[in-house]
């Protein structure tokens, strides 16, 4: 993952490994590192409950997610605090986001890193994820050359856009297993959730490390295994009964666990199919999932009430267990209130992470506030509330669109709006843009500065062009600014990926804007989700098979059960479009009903 990092000490569970010590060459030089001097010595033998985990929690991020998974799977949590609470671990498991810099600072000024490297030379249970693995190599390109823990031969660098992936790495990916790796044993064939920017590279010095490798433009490492040593890019706790599964396995014994058959054909990076839920106060005050027309989330009744289509948690739950790649919460109030009162949005994001375990998005009204009182709250703050609170992703509308206009007009990146603060602290991969656009029909593209498409379907009258002009407010007000123009400036102001919604076709059950989505799907090198219009199987593969989105989003079709979600991947599959279709089980299945 990368960019800098807001790192504070925090409460976190405990690590541990055991079994032989690693050969000479890959023994730590301590004068690699500025240590701090410390008196370390690695318990000799395993202690305490096996249903006790330690977690190295260094306070960036999304972390609720692992520490539910790892509930879940019934073991309680001891947090790392002090180096000797590392070397003291029964298992240690190592979560990580965000920079590299920030958190070998963070391990080095802690005195964590020599214990860390004591921990895994002595072969005890480990368990890196994500940062938490591409911390074990040499160095890191990611902000300059950033020294590593030095454990395994390699640099980390970044993936390369520029033929033609997308960049961050965003998805659901197919592993190619290279050595028997008793974690890995119920994976082969299945997807599993990466989102990250940067990657480590076989080669003959660390091959022997290497448990799997996956595919996006070159061969990355994917996971490592030595002894009873592991680590996996992916992150196993959004990867779904697969991911729990990896999760178990590291738990538990090798014999308490049986061999699940694997059925998945999973060779590539899958498209997409992600659920949406606009949440809103109805008004009796109660939290509902609602649905709009043109943006319109009325009952064209008497009454005029808001339409209520269920309850947030209970249809996350059910969606996950239908299959959806990735849950998106978008709270359609929020611009109007203040967002760090919004406690019952943020506990629906708490709840619905207990027992939803891919990617959460949650957008709406997330930028600076002041509130009652006076006191001032960033959008930084109030993203970090949603990560604590369970979202992996946060999705920025409104305000993105006005740090674009600006940078247009001054060419300058004041790093001070929302999408710079967030994706700077938190890593691009974490900041999804939410574009609100609607057609403005023409007859010449030469009629407006902004990027002009030659559209499929003429307008009203007879126009052939339509230019997509940017809404704010919850598609109240235009702006002075195309969704093309827009696209490209959030790009490079930091948005990792792009929500690319239509105001024209939503909830017109009539097939996404597919001149749109082209438009921006082509115009940037980030992922693309195409949203708005979706009303039956073929407009996703349509969608899929005429842009290069990288995903597909749906709302009321599947709020109102006119289409099931796995008749979506069904229907994908047939037409050769490849995506997940492992869905939840037993694992995870067994959940109290919510009252929101």
């Amino acid at each position: 993952m990368e960019s800098s990092i807001l790192l504070r000490p925090y409460s976190s569970p405990s690590l541990t490994l055991l079994s032989p010590p690693l050969p000479h060459q890959y023994k730590i030089s301590r004068n690699f590192f500025n240590f701090k001097s410390t008196n370390l010595s690695v318990k000799a033998s395993v202690n305490g409950s096996n249903s006790v985990v330690t977690l190295l929690d260094y306070g960036a991020g999304n972390v609720r997610s692992i520490r539910n998974a790892i509930r879940v799977l019934g073991h309680e949590i001891k947090d790392v605090q002090t180096p000797e609470d590392i070397l003291n671990a029964d298992r240690l498991i190592f979560p990580g986001v965000g920079a590299f810099a920030a958190a070998m600072d963070f391990l080095n000024q802690n005195g964590m890193a020599e214990a860390l490297c004591r921990y895994i030379e002595n072969d005890r249970p480990f368990l890196g994820i994500c940062l938490g693995l591409q911390l074990l190599f040499d160095s890191s390109e990611e902000k300059g050359t950033v020294k590593g823990l030095g454990l395994i031969p390699g640099v980390v660098g970044r993936f390369d856009s520029s033929h033609g992936d997308r960049v961050p790495h965003i998805g659901w990916n197919a592993l190619q297993i290279k050595k028997d790796s008793e974690i890995l044993e119920d994976v082969d064939g299945q997807h599993v959730y990466f989102v990250h920017s940067y990657r480590a590279m076989p080669s003959n010095a660390n091959n022997e490390w290497i448990s799997s490798t996956c595919n996006y433009g070159v061969d990355f490492i994917a996971s490592i295994k030595r002894g009873n040593v592991h680590a996996v890019q992916f992150h196993p706790e959004k990867s779904g009964d697969v991911g729990l599964s990896i999760l178990k396995r590291f738990l538990h014994s090798k014999s308490s666990i049986s061999k699940r058959p694997t059925q998945g054909i999973a060779s590539k990076l899958a498209k997409r199919v992600i659920a949406c839920l606009d949440v809103r106060t109805n008004d009796k005050g109660d939290l509902v999932v609602t649905k709009g027309d043109q943006y319109d989330v009325r009952e064209h009744t008497k009454e005029n009430e808001v339409r209520n289509l269920g309850k947030p948690v209970e249809l996350a739950r059910q969606y996950y267990q239908d299959g959806a790649d990735e849950v998106s919460f978008l709270n359609i109030t929020a611009f109007r209130d203040f967002p760090l009162g919004d406690f019952p949005m943020l506990k629906v994001l708490r709840l619905a992470s207990e027992n939803v375990f891919v990617p959460l998005t949650v957008g709406g009204g997330i930028r600076d506030f002041t509130d009652a009182n006076g006191r001032h709250y960033t959008s930084l703050e109030v993203a970090s509330e949603y990560f604590r609170s369970g979202a992996d992703k946060i999705s920025i509308g409104s305000d993105a669109v006005y740090a674009a206009e600006e940078y247009l007009r001054t060419g300058v990146k004041t790093g001070k709006s929302s999408l710079e603060q967030i994706s700077r602290v938190y890593g691009n991969q974490a900041v999804v843009v939410s574009i609100d656009p609607h057609r403005v029909y023409l007859k010449n593209p030469e009629e407006v500065e902004f990027k002009a498409v030659k559209i499929t379907n003429p307008g009203p009258n007879g126009e052939e062009y339509a230019w997509y002009q940017c809404t704010v407010s919850g598609g109240r007000e235009g702006r002075p600014i195309g969704a093309f123009e827009l696209a490209k400036a959030v790009e490079e102001l930091g948005a990792g990926e792009i929500l690319l919604n239509c105001i024209d076709c939503d909830g017109q059950g009539k097939g996404f804007d597919i001149d749109l989505i082209k438009l921006i799907s082509d115009a940037v090198s980030i992922p693309v989700i195409a949203s708005s219009g979706a009303g039956k199987p073929e407009h996703f593969s349509e969608v899929f098979e005429k842009t290069n989105a990288s995903a597909a989003l749906a709302a009321g079709i599947f709020h109102r059960n006119e289409v099931p979600i796995q008749a979506v991947k069904k229907h994908l599959s047939k037409e050769g479009i490849e995506v997940r279709t492992n869905v939840a089980t037993s694992l995870t299945q067994t959940v109290q009903p919510s009252t929101i």
